[in-house]
């Protein structure tokens, strides 16, 4: 199990590639259609046979297999492949000979020819932040109805895909950065806008 007391390190930068001026131009094309596929396929696919399951049938335990495969097939999916050829990002836990955990962050040169584009880049986040909202969603429709039997697999879904999502926001604003102390900046920074927009004001 991972230890509470990790630590972060940030790993050297992988698939770099030679300097060439015109991959820097951000294109609309898609590069790697297999893999936008399947970055939503999995979680996608999951969703659809969670809200269709009861209607379909009575065999709980097929759903719940299904279900969590999709879900796992989608974790590795994202965590190994998608990330990496869509945004250039990758990240990892791995524990060291003291049982330490340390936190890998990757994300891909600036200048290497292989630069996502903003099309995958824009599918990437969407299907990475509004799937686990839905099993959210879930886990409390599930508590609301009292329908505990998929509580464990609607937990599942929202731990699977919450990983990914923290472990990709971490390589996008900087492995060592604190994402609580960000926000709280951020939010103290909107908070002192308006302030200062309602003192100027008629």
């Amino acid at each position: 199990m991972m230890r509470l007391d990790s630590q972060e390190a940030d790993a050297p930068l992988f698939g770099d590639d030679d300097d060439d001026a015109t991959a820097l131009k951000r294109k609309s094309e898609i590069k790697h259609p297999l893999a936008t596929f399947f970055h939503l396929f999995f979680r996608t696919t999951a969703i659809v046979v969670y809200l269709v399951c009861e209607i379909l049938g009575s065999s709980f335990i097929f759903y719940m297999v299904t279900i969590i495969l999709l879900l796992s097939c989608d974790f590795w999916t994202v965590k190994n492949v998608s990330g990496r050829l869509m945004v250039g990002l990758r990240w990892w836990n791995q524990v060291d000979d003291d049982g330490k955990s340390h936190w890998v962050f990757e994300s891909r040169s600036a200048k290497s020819k292989k630069i996502a584009t903003n099309s995958e880049s824009r599918i990437f986040w969407l299907g990475l932040v509004v799937c686990p909202v839905f099993w959210v969603i879930f886990v409390f429709s599930t508590l609301f109805s009292f329908n505990f039997k998929w509580l464990a697999v609607v937990i599942m879904g929202v731990a699977l895909q919450w990983a990914n999502l923290y472990g990709y926001v971490r390589c996008k604003v900087g492995g060592k950065t604190d994402l609580r102390r960000m926000a709280t900046s951020y939010l103290g920074s909107q908070f002192f806008k308006r302030a200062m927009a309602k003192d100027q004001g008629p």
